[in-house]
């Protein structure tokens, strides 16, 4: 059985790969459809709620109420599978000229990702080599499974360039919509304002990283890091980046004793 929707995949593939290849700070992608659509009726509806034991909660400074799992559950595994798979990856690298990528099958930091009610994700660029495999993080892949998103719900995906300070892009989480990007230096992204959902809607998404064991050669110098935040928000923005900066510098002086 087929998930992934290859054949649309395939068909637009020049269309895409120029796309992608069009924006000048980070490239970027937006795909619909991106899942066969009784696949991704199916995902959802089994997509695990909030109350589900699989969940590891992230809320501090720079991120709050947000969920995350790489425990896949049986009727998933199949399709992260099928998305690290051999297929995927071509098409990727075929979209992307990354060759030679690789797939964490263990999915850190990766698999189920869920906000709720009051979440938020300061802007940021991800880390940048595995911690345990020290490969190299090349490609995001987000896969967002929400029916019905309201603009007034907000948690929309920014895309942005910290060298001019402005916003290149605002996508929509909305239902079967996958996004692809570069990881790099600059793939600055988030929702940073939080979530305004009603109760018992939630942001619901899928993650795949992809990888290469050779660091593209603009990054050869850079030495591995956690994500690292930026402020968007001025003096708001500042003060949480001060309490946070607080928080870090006391959980190492406590690891020193």
């Amino acid at each position: 059985m087929t998930y992934v929707n290859f054949g649309l995949l395939q068909q637009e593939l020049p269309a895409l790969r120029d796309k992608f290849n069009s924006y000048p700070t980070f490239r970027f992608l937006v795909i619909e459809d991106f899942l066969l659509p009784e696949v991704a009726e199916a995902l959802l509806a089994d997509y695990p709620t909030p109350a589900s034991p699989i969940w590891k909660s992230i809320t501090y400074i720079h991120q709050r109420n947000k969920l995350q799992s790489a425990k896949i559950s049986q009727e998933f595994s199949k399709v992260f599978e099928e998305l690290n798979g051999e297929e995927m990856r071509q098409f990727l690298s075929t979209l992307t000229g990354i060759n030679n990528l690789k797939a964490d099958d263990e999915l850190f930091g990766a698999g189920f990702h869920q906000s709720l009610k009051g979440a938020f994700l300061d802007i940021h660029v991800d880390f940048n080599v595995h911690p345990e495999k020290d490969w190299h993080r090349r490609l995001n892949l987000l896969l967002f499974l929400n029916k019905n998103w309201k603009p007034e719900y907000g948690g929309n995906l920014e895309l942005w360039d910290m060298d001019k300070r402005e916003r290149i892009a605002e996508i929509v989480p909305k239902f079967n919509c996958g996004v692809i990007f570069e990881t790099t230096e600059k793939s600055f992204h988030g929702h940073p304002q939080p979530l305004n959902t009603p109760e018992g809607v939630t942001r619901k998404s899928l993650a795949v990283y992809y990888y290469t064991q050779q660091p593209p050669d603009e990054q050869q110098k850079v030495e591995a890091h956690n994500s690292v935040f930026k402020n968007t928000e001025g003096i708001k923005g500042s003060i949480k980046n001060f309490l946070s900066g607080l928080i870090a510098f006391t959980e190492r002086v406590r690891g020193k004793r």
